[in-house]
C-alpha cells in the first residue's frame, strides 16, 4: 500500500498497520494515515488476494478513527497511530490499542468494536505504579493484547496487553550520544507486560484499560537490537506457542562522511502458551531487515516495523503467517513467515 496520489490525508505517508479477518472473513487493514504536519488518522482497507492466496494490493474503505477525544490533540494537530487489533474472545469483541498523541505526548488508548467499522473509545490505558514508577506519567507506545485471557501474577482472570514505555533518557537519541555499552536497567525501553481483571458484566467487560502487575517481559539482548526493542504484531498462537514479531533497533557505524543512524529490524519470540511473561524462543538474528530500496528511503530510513499478522487457516496453511509492516514510515509491505517444526527453544 503507497500514499494516494491527490489524498491529503496521506501525503506523509501509509504505515503500520493493524491487520484482522472481519465477521465476513476477509483480511483488513487499518492503516496510519499520515497528513501534513504529521496529523495521523485511522484508516481501514480490505486487502486483495490473487489467485495463488498471496495479497497483492488493497481498497481503501475509509476513516474509522480520527483526532477527537482530548487525549489524541494538540495545538498543531494530534494523532491516532500504529494501531494494532485483536478479537478478544472472552467479550465476542475487536479489541484496537493504539497509540494516541497529544500535548502530553504519545500515551496507549483503546477502542473497542463488534465489526470493525464502528468503534467505540475506552480511553486512555490507566497504569498502576510500578515501583516508583508512575507510569501514566511516560510517554507510551507500541500496545497489543492477547485474544485469551490469561491468569495474572494476582491469580485473576485479566486481558494481557504488551507495551513499550518511554522512560525519560533511554530514547533512541540519547542513547546514541552515549557511547558508552550501558548496563540494561528496567528503565530502558523494552517489552512490558500487563494485566487488566477481566469484570464480565454480562457479555461486557468493565475496567478494561486499568492495568496491574507492570513488569519487564524483554530487554534488549543481541547487536541488531542493541538500544531498543518494542512489541510488534499482535501474539498469535502458533504450534510452539504464542508467536509475537518484535521489532528491533541498532545504530550503524559512521562511513566517511556519512553519520551513523538508526535501523528498525524485526525478530520473532515464542511465549509459554499459559504464562505468556515466559519466553521460550528468541530469534538470535533479525527474521526481517530493511534490504528493499522502499524499506531504506522514506520518511524515516532503514525501517521495518511490524504490525499486522495474519495466520493463513484460509488456506489451509496455519504454520504460515503473513506479517504487515511498515516501510521506511512511508509504505506498507507484505512478508510470508513459515514457521519450522523444530525450535531451539531456552
Amino acid at each position: 500500500m503507497r500514499p494516494e496520489p491527490g489524498n491529503d490525508m496521506e501525503i506523509e505517508g501509509v504505515l503500520n498497520p493493524a491487520a484482522i479477518r472481519g465477521p465476513d472473513g476477509n483480511l483488513y487493514l487499518f492503516p496510519r494515515l499520515v497528513a501534513k504536519g504529521n496529523y495521523s488518522r485511522i484508516g481501514i482497507a480490505k486487502v486483495i488476494f490473487d489467485e495463488m492466496g498471496d495479497p497483492v494490493g488493497v481498497k481503501r474503505l475509509g476513516v474509522v478513527l480520527e483526532p477527537e477525544a482530548e487525549y489524541e490533540k494538540r495545538p498543531e494537530g494530534g494523532g491516532c497511530e500504529d494501531p494494532r487489533i485483536a478479537f478478544f474472545e472472552p467479550i465476542g469483541q475487536y479489541i484496537m490499542t493504539y497509540t494516541a498523541f497529544s500535548s502530553k505526548g504519545p500515551r496507549i488508548a483503546l477502542a473497542i468494536s463488534k465489526d470493525l467499522l464502528h468503534w467505540e473509545r475506552l480511553g486512555l490505558a490507566d497504569f498502576a505504579d510500578y515501583k516508583l514508577i508512575t507510569f501514566n506519567d511516560v510517554y507510551n507506545k507500541d500496545a497489543c493484547i492477547f485474544p485469551k485471557s490469561m491468569t495474572s501474577p494476582h491469580g485473576d482472570t485479566s486481558m494481557v496487553m504488551l507495551h513499550r514505555p518511554l522512560f525519560p533518557g533511554t530514547t533512541p537519541e540519547d542513547i546514541m550520544c552515549d557511547p558508552e555499552d550501558r548496563r540494561i536497567r528496567d528503565h530502558h525501553e523494552c517489552i512490558w507486560i500487563s494485566y487488566s481483571d477481566l469484570m464480565l458484566n454480562g457479555s461486557r467487560a468493565e475496567h478494561l484499560q486499568e492495568f496491574e502487575s507492570n513488569s519487564p517481559l524483554a530487554l534488549p539482548e543481541a547487536a541488531w537490537e542493541k538500544i531498543k526493542i518494542g512489541a510488534g504484531t499482535p501474539p498469535v498462537l502458533c504450534k510452539h506457542g504464542w508467536l509475537l514479531v518484535y521489532h528491533g533497533v541498532h545504530q550503524t557505524l559512521p562511513v566517511g562522511d556519512e553519520p551513523h543512524h538508526l535501523i528498525y529490524s524485526a525478530g520473532v519470540m515464542i511465549l509459554d502458551i499459559n504464562k505468556p511473561d515466559k519466553i521460550l524462543y528468541r530469534s538470535r538474528l533479525p527474521i526481517l531487515e530493511p534490504m528493499l530500496p522502499e524499506e531504506k528511503t522514506g520518511i524515516v530510513q532503514s525501517v521495518v516495523f511490524p504490525t499486522g499478522i495474519d495466520r493463513r487457516d484460509d488456506l489451509g496453511t496455519p504454520n504460515r503467517f503473513d506479517i504487515y509492516y511498515g516501510m521506511a514510515d512511508n509504505y506498507i509491505g507484505v512478508a510470508r513467515l513459515d514457521i519450522p517444526d523444530e525450535l531451539q527453544f531456552h
